[in-house]
């Protein structure tokens, strides 16, 4: 009888339990974990993928909660070498795997299919990715010379309000925002998404970090860089429209400017055929919390 108790006792606190897969996304990176290390003994990537994805939907079955993470071969090689680990083991594995669901890209499982899910796990480690180099590349900024402000916390501020008052002009609906800045050696670009709940923007706090960081080194470092926006609202017909990065604000895009800018493919630089439906238009005006100001020439 107690021991039956006892098997039951376990089997709740099973469910109980969070846990994360490190997941091999791709073919070569699964490739390379076969050849390196004895004990990684699965046979082929579709395969592989198959198990995980069976393995999720039975830990969904019975009442746990799992996320994935992304699993990447050369990071693991060095979290190993940092820890002394001996990486030819599922004990590092699974250390590895324990880390990377406290700091590293991962994503819920929630019934989804692999084909569905490890699209979203590449964009938030992408994302994740932007936001710590723009990060870091604001802290290396320093001071400015003349005033002694942190030139990343001040610009950070700046672009906080620049997003804020963007979101305030541009009245309701659905937003979907880019920020480009032209940096080296490849653009950064973010992206934010904004649902309307009752005239209430609703924002990621993860895409809101990293657009706001982004735009932060474009106003900090005074590069290249431009913001477009599109905003639906049922019933009628999308509207997009756009600023460029002037100084510490943001300057009016033309209509013209604005089609060109949505209907260039950012990578080619071929011309995208326009959509049918969608209005190419100049934004509303910022107000003065949005026109491009002189006051540090960092």
């Amino acid at each position: 009888m107690a021991h039956t108790q006892h098997r039951t006792m376990r089997r709740v606190l099973r469910r109980e339990i969070a846990g994360t897969i490190g997941l091999l996304t791709d073919e070569q990176d699964f490739t390379a974990m076969r050849r390196r290390y004895r004990t990684f003994t699965f046979d082929d990537h579709a395969s592989y993928l198959q198990q995980v994805e069976t393995l999720l939907r039975t830990l969904a079955s019975q009442g746990g909660h799992t996320t994935v993470a992304l699993f990447d071969p050369e990071e693991y090689a060095e979290f190993c070498a940092e820890h002394d680990l001996d990486p030819d083991t599922a004990a590092a594995r699974t250390r590895f795997t324990a880390e990377l669901a406290a700091t590293g890209a991962t994503v819920p499982y929630e019934g989804q299919t692999l084909d569905t899910l490890v699209p979203h796990l590449i964009d938030e480690a992408v994302r994740r990715a932007t936001w710590e180099y723009a990060t870091t590349l604001l802290s290396r900024i320093g001071t400015c010379a003349a005033c002694g402000e942190d030139i990343g916390r001040a610009a950070f501020l700046r672009a906080s309000e620049l997003l804020v008052r963007i979101l305030e002009v541009s009245g309701p609906g659905d937003r979907h925002l880019v920020c480009s800045v032209s940096t080296e050696p490849e653009a950064l670009v973010a992206v934010l998404r904004s649902d309307d709940e009752r005239g209430t923007p609703h924002l990621d706090e993860g895409e809101a970090l990293e657009f706001t960081t982004v735009l932060a080194l474009g106003i900090a470092t005074r590069t290249a860089g431009g913001l477009v926006m599109r905003t639906s609202t049922p019933g009628t017909t999308d509207r997009v429209y756009g600023w460029r990065l002037r100084g510490e604000g943001l300057e009016p895009l033309t209509a013209g400017e604005v089609f060109d800018a949505y209907c260039t493919d950012v990578e080619s630089g071929d011309l995208v055929s326009p959509e049918s439906g969608v209005d190419y238009c100049v934004p509303p005006d910022l107000g003065d919390e949005g026109r491009p100001t002189t006051a540090h020439d960092h």
